[in-house]
């Protein structure tokens, strides 16, 4: 090689450029205070809607001799809705707080336990519907998918949906809880 040639490839060798360590770290500050800034409006929208719902009377408990079980079954509670909006997530009382569920159906009303949130009880005189869906507030499932179980609590129908850890027992509920409304609607 002659010296021409050497002086080019040292002209054009060059050092690695250097991180601008101060900027990304500004950035990633920047974006960790947006996430906490999002997650905070969230949290603040939900105890604000818990306040709207406010009105809610408070959750019935079960009997102390609710009677003999007809059904039981284990699975999930994905929350509670305005009856008809399966968007308007009901939050007062803790009705929006997903959670694992024990149900029990008896000739006093549906018993619903949750563990780590509010139990609840629906007397069998509040009981309006149980159907099959694919839906309530934040959880799509496929067609039937999803026991919904519609209630009258104060001036309110609500709609609480649950999902079994069997789906195939979904069916029964449904026809078990209708036949049961029906027959105390006759007796009114």
């Amino acid at each position: 090689m002659t010296p021409l040639h050497l002086t080019y490839l040292a002209a054009e060798k060059k050092s690695a450029e250097v991180t601008d360590w101060a900027a990304r770290v500004g950035w990633l500050v920047g974006l960790a205070l947006f996430i906490a800034l999002v997650y905070w409006l969230m949290r603040e929208g939900w105890k604000w809607r818990g306040t709207l719902q406010g009105d809610l009377p408070e959750l019935p408990s079960a009997p102390d001799v609710p009677g003999e079980a007809r059904l039981t079954m284990s699975g999930r509670y994905h929350g509670s809705t305005t009856a008809g909006q399966w968007l308007d997530r009901i939050v007062a009382h803790g009705l929006g707080t997903r959670s694992r569920v024990e149900l029990t159906l008896t000739d006093a009303g549906l018993d619903v336990v949750r563990p780590g949130a509010t139990d609840f009880f629906v007397p069998a005189a509040q009981l309006r519907e149980a159907r099959l869906d694919k839906g309530i507030a934040g959880k799509v499932l496929t067609e039937g998918g999803l026991l919904v179980v519609t209630w009258a609590h104060g001036e309110r129908l609500i709609d609480s949906g649950f999902r079994s850890d069997r789906a195939a027992e979904h069916t029964e509920w449904v026809e078990t809880l209708n036949h049961m409304i029906n027959k105390t609607e006759g007796a009114r």
